[in-house]
């Protein structure tokens, strides 16, 4: 009786730490907003060059990489799609899509190179699409990283880039709405959503007295300068959840991040037709990686 007491105690004591001693993680809060940012007549806005990794990802791309082309931002952005080594037409999806939307002159399609030793395979993307950037002689304000399956109200980036210079913040990112198509989605990706809410709560990570950092990979706007500062990619080159290893890495500078949740990022679970296939893209990398994987690791 008295074990049984103690146990129904701890139980209890555990679900009020849970629900009142994480940041109430459980409200997913706060959220980006929709805004027209820079105003109309104001001069040097900030530059921004996305990066979008991508490996087989054809089939999504007709849908998602023109809403990244599209955005309203006012301010200088170009697009470099990082095409590592794709099977389906990735890179030539990718070009025809551009065509089609008017944009070749502010994108890139980049072949990507053989994986090295020691570096995982989005980490490795992300760092050929950022040195592309900067060997072309762009030298932008800020990074945006941006899966290829994610898809962006037009307004996403004029509201990253305002919330980072409003409140001087290098490295703001959001939690896309993922989608829920099947029985296996319902199932997991609520319980996906809270348990990575409950590992990095937003107001710890948004609360600059604390030490807690993390990101969400598929929507991320890091300013340049803080990212060099903090020994560039190469410092993470081996990390295997490699968003909220950028989050650690920016903020060990001392440096000011944010993290919250949008619905009008929508993450795409493609075209596979098998009940589990849409929740198990949300836990594959995007990019291809020798590196050992495991899919709990990618779900945490």
């Amino acid at each position: 009786m008295v074990a049984l007491v103690a146990l129904t105690g701890a139980s209890l004591m555990a679900w009020v730490f849970l629900l009142l001693g994480r940041g109430f993680y459980w409200r997913v809060s706060p959220r980006l907003d929709p805004t027209d940012y820079p105003p109309k007549g104001q001069e040097g806005a900030p530059s921004v060059v996305a990066v979008i990794p991508a490996r087989n990802e054809a089939d999504v791309l007709p849908i998602t990489l023109p809403t990244v082309l599209g955005q309203s931002y006012t301010g200088r952005l170009s697009v470099t799609l990082v095409d590592d080594r794709s099977e389906d037409g990735t890179a030539d999806v990718a070009r025809a899509v551009a065509a089609r939307a008017g944009a070749d002159g502010r994108r890139v399609v980049l072949s990507g190179a053989l994986l090295p030793q020691g570096w995982s395979g989005k980490v490795w993307a992300l760092d050929q699409g950022t040195r592309e950037a900067e060997e072309s002689g762009q030298t932008p304000d800020y990074l945006w990283f941006t899966d290829a399956d994610v898809s962006h109200a037009p307004w996403v980036l004029s509201s990253l880039v305002e919330r980072a210079e409003r409140e001087r913040l290098d490295l703001v990112s959001v939690m896309a709405l993922l989608r829920v198509d099947t029985w296996c989605d319902r199932l997991l990706i609520p319980a996906f959503v809270y348990f990575f809410a409950k590992l990095y709560p937003f107001h710890f990570v948004n609360d600059s007295r604390r030490r807690n950092a993390g990101a969400a990979g598929g929507c991320v706007l890091v300013r340049r300068t803080a990212l060099q500062s903090a020994g560039g990619l190469a410092a993470m080159r081996s990390a295997l959840i490699d968003d909220c290893s950028l989050g650690r890495l920016v903020r060990g500078q001392e440096e000011e991040s944010g993290l919250g949740s949008l619905q009008a990022c929508v993450a795409s679970a493609g075209t596979e037709a098998s009940p589990a296939s849409g929740t198990w893209s949300l836990a594959r990398p995007t990019t291809n990686s020798d590196t050992p994987r495991s899919s709990w690791l990618e779900l945490s």
